[in-house]
């Protein structure tokens, strides 16, 4: 009987696939999608080019998993727990189920709490951070680091969310590290998304603009030639720095050059799979939000709200600077209702943004603590924190 095609499969997974979604991808059936991973078939060479952009890997990487088959010199067919015994004879089978292991994680990372995410996750980064050090030079040595990238600037951002938004430091240290290994191979790709998680901290952790502004800048800078996700994103928190320094004039020229950066995003860009269609309204809601312009944020927030129905910590954030949009304009019940999704999301995710959002527009409603509505919002957000 032949093996099945694990590899593959989880591949597909990890990018959001499922089988039918795949088989529109890359214009072939689903059954033969199916017959890929039961391994009784495999993609016809004028396919393979497809099938390998699809899952973003190397031809070289998907030629490994379409040839996977328990082997003698693996132990339990796990290429990992070989490589970790005898780290010299890493080869790409094994690095492969490294790198899967991190997107199948990282794809998590928006709807699971980042707690128990870590704890799968750290493991991993030592495996892989063992085998960096171990495995001698040349190619598999190459793409060891380059799933070091990935996995540092990953744990960065579990660090940072499991803390609550406070271990800047250790969060810090993931980013430089993500950032030094993707520089070393000179991928700019990678390099640019571990330096924009580096100024979410310096934006929302050191409460520093005009560093998180220098950051995003030089981002954009980095980014302009190879990824139009990237350089979007990174002219969107650029808007945002320049909302929180007051400089309206400046956020917008900012919001409108990420509009237009994102209108250029196509399936091929290397970043394709950290944007979504909420993240520019998002962005700008929070924009509007900081410059004081509450009935503007409010319209777009629940423009935005509407659209984004699954949970996720994006969602709660979303949700929580709605309700800081409504507070301030003195509408504290209809704060409060919008404050309950948040929370709801919030005990689910535990994410650490979302939370604080949370926590900050439950303080603005501290003006009408005597309504019930009001007293209902903290009485749950001390239970989120005695069960914290």
């Amino acid at each position: 009987m032949t093996p099945r095609r694990e590899s593959l499969a989880r591949r597909r997974a990890a990018m959001g696939y499922t089988q039918e979604s795949f088989a529109t991808r890359v214009k072939v059936d689903r059954s033969s999608v199916a017959r890929w991973e039961r391994g009784t078939q495999s993609p016809q060479p004028w396919n393979q080019a497809d099938v390998a952009k699809a899952l973003a890997i190397s031809p070289e990487v998907l030629e490994q998993y379409l040839s996977e088959k328990p082997t003698s010199t693996s132990l339990n067919g796990d290429h990992v727990s070989y490589a970790l015994q005898r780290p010299t004879g890493v080869d790409l089978v094994a690095v492969a189920q490294l790198r899967q292991e991190v997107q199948e994680l990282d794809a998590r990372y928006d709807r699971a709490p980042s707690i128990p995410l870590l704890a799968e996750a750290g493991p991993t980064f030592g495996q892989i951070a063992f085998l960096v050090r171990e495995a001698p030079y040349g190619r598999v040595r190459r793409e060891l680091k380059a799933v070091e990238a990935e996995a540092a600037t990953l744990m960065g951002q579990l660090v940072w969310d499991a803390s609550q938004r406070h271990d800047q430091h250790s969060a810090r240290t993931y980013f430089d590290q993500a950032a030094t290994a993707a520089r070393e191979l000179g991928d700019v790709t990678a390099e640019g998304h571990a330096m924009l998680r580096a100024s979410y901290l310096a934006l929302y952790g050191d409460h520093d603009p005009h560093a998180g502004l220098v950051l995003t800048r030089h981002v954009a800078d980095t980014t302009s030639a190879t990824s139009a996700v990237l350089t979007g994103l990174a002219l969107l928190h650029s808007a945002e720095a320049h909302a929180m320094l007051g400089d309206e004039r400046s956020c917008e020229l900012a919001l409108a050059e990420a509009e237009s950066r994102f209108g250029k995003v196509t399936e091929n860009d290397p970043a394709y799979h950290i944007f979504s269609g909420g993240q520019f309204a998002r962005l700008m809601g929070s924009c509007y939000l900081f410059l004081g312009h509450h009935r503007r944020a409010q319209q777009i927030l629940e423009k935005v709200a509407r659209a984004t129905r699954r949970s996720s910590k994006s969602r709660a954030i979303i949700l929580g600077n709605l309700s800081l949009a409504q507070v301030r304009q003195g509408e504290p019940d209809a704060a409060a209702a919008v404050l309950h999704e948040a929370i709801d999301l919030v005990e689910t995710t535990r994410g650490g943004g979302g939370m604080n959002i949370v926590f900050d527009a439950a303080r603005e409603l501290r003006r009408w603590r005597a309504e019930p509505f009001v007293q209902d919002v903290h009485d749950r957000l001390l239970s989120l924190m005695t069960a914290a």
